[in-house]
């Protein structure tokens, strides 16, 4: 019993050398490694006692990797995706909200050269921010200030 509580451990510390993951991430991970019931979660209680485990930490790696890149909806679905309790991604979504029409902004200099120059090179603008998970609204203002030469 002490070989597999050593083994979901070292898993698991294993996981968390490489990123920070959230419980839920390491309970879905791990679960196929359990061996004897309950054993898993006695791990996870123990590194999150010791301070390997912390939802704030995952939070703030999420956004700072994906914040610039993508919008408040993208990192909500990421975060959301990662087990995070639900008034915690509200919180730092709404601490995104605050920057994302400048963070569309500079994904858009990024990746476009120029303002659209139709309506096809409009949309296939506006679909490239939208799937960055930026807001219609924050599109429409991005690309209308890239027509009217406020870029």
């Amino acid at each position: 019993m002490a070989f597999a509580s050593l083994s979901l451990k070292g898993r698991a510390l294993r996981l968390l050398s490489q990123r920070e993951h959230s419980r839920a991430e390491l309970e879905r991970k791990l679960a196929p490694h359990e061996q004897v019931p309950g054993e898993l979660a006695r791990v996870l209680d123990e590194l999150a006692e010791r301070g390997f485990i912390s939802e704030a930490r995952v939070v703030q790696s999420v956004l700072h990797q994906r914040a610039p890149r993508f919008g408040a909806a993208r990192v909500r679905q990421e975060l959301q995706a990662r087990g995070i309790a639900a008034d915690a991604v509200a919180e730092a979504v709404t601490r995104l909200q605050g920057s994302e029409l400048e963070r569309a902004r500079a994904v858009w200099r990024r990746r476009f050269a120029a303002p659209p120059a139709d309506a096809r090179e409009r949309a296939r603008q506006a679909r490239f921010l939208m799937a960055r998970g930026f807001a219609g609204a924050i599109v429409a203002r991005v690309l209308r200030g890239a027509t009217e030469g406020g870029e």
